[in-house]
């Protein structure tokens, strides 16, 4: 019996999906055809019936106003210690706690000023009135225990923070808070999703 193949335009095909109005890359299977990167062996589009009742949008029912997405740009160090995203509105940094103190600790580590420096330097590029500086942990430990050491974290940078921006930092208002084991941005399963979590972010508005 013949069988059928699938065709896509790269070993990896990348397919973009609109969900909730924010665009997100998903990386599909390697190619099943092996064909090689570049290669131009594509299927024809699915069919689509204009007519199916799926399509139309109920009585009385009207569209959204149009509305321009927010771009992310996510750009992270080779080790994953530190990591930049922008939108057109923020600027978020977000640094691993594993490179900024000890263990268990909400003391300093020498090399975390300089890291701090550079954010520092941006937020006066930036000109930004306000400046948000939120400590996060894993899920290990108490959820009482992780409030306190993430809201001494985010003191302790906020206090580097306003040093290294010298004179400027009399015009920048923080937020300062702590949030323990809560919104994580991975796996709290896992021991390097746990380290991820186990972070300082610093955000702030970009100028216009």
């Amino acid at each position: 019996m013949p069988r059928t193949r699938r065709h896509l335009t790269a070993t990896a095909a990348l397919t973009l999906l609109l969900v909730a109005g924010t665009a997100t890359a998903v990386q599909a299977d390697d190619d099943p055809t092996g064909a090689p990167p570049g290669s131009s062996t594509t299927s024809p589009p699915p069919e689509v019936d204009a007519n199916s009742p799926g399509l139309k949008l109920a009585d009385g029912a009207t569209l959204a106003p149009a509305k321009v997405l927010d771009i992310k740009s996510v750009v992270e160090d080779l080790s994953g210690d530190e990591r930049r995203s922008d939108t057109s509105e923020d600027v978020t940094f977000a640094l691993q706690a594993e490179v900024l103190f000890p263990k268990d600790s909400a003391k300093l580590n020498p090399d975390a000023r300089s890291r701090i420096q550079a954010i520092a330097d941006e937020i006066k590029n930036q000109k930004a009135g306000t400046v948000r500086v939120f400590g996060f942990t894993d899920n290990l430990g108490s959820y009482a225990h992780g409030l306190t050491l993430s809201k001494k974290r985010a003191e302790a940078v906020h206090d580097e923070l306003n040093a290294a921006l010298g004179a400027s930092g009399g015009d920048v208002t923080f937020q300062v808070r702590g949030y323990s084991e809560d919104y994580p941005i991975a796996d709290n399963g896992s021991e390097e999703g746990r380290k991820k979590n186990r972070r300082v972010e610093v955000s702030f508005p970009k100028s216009d």
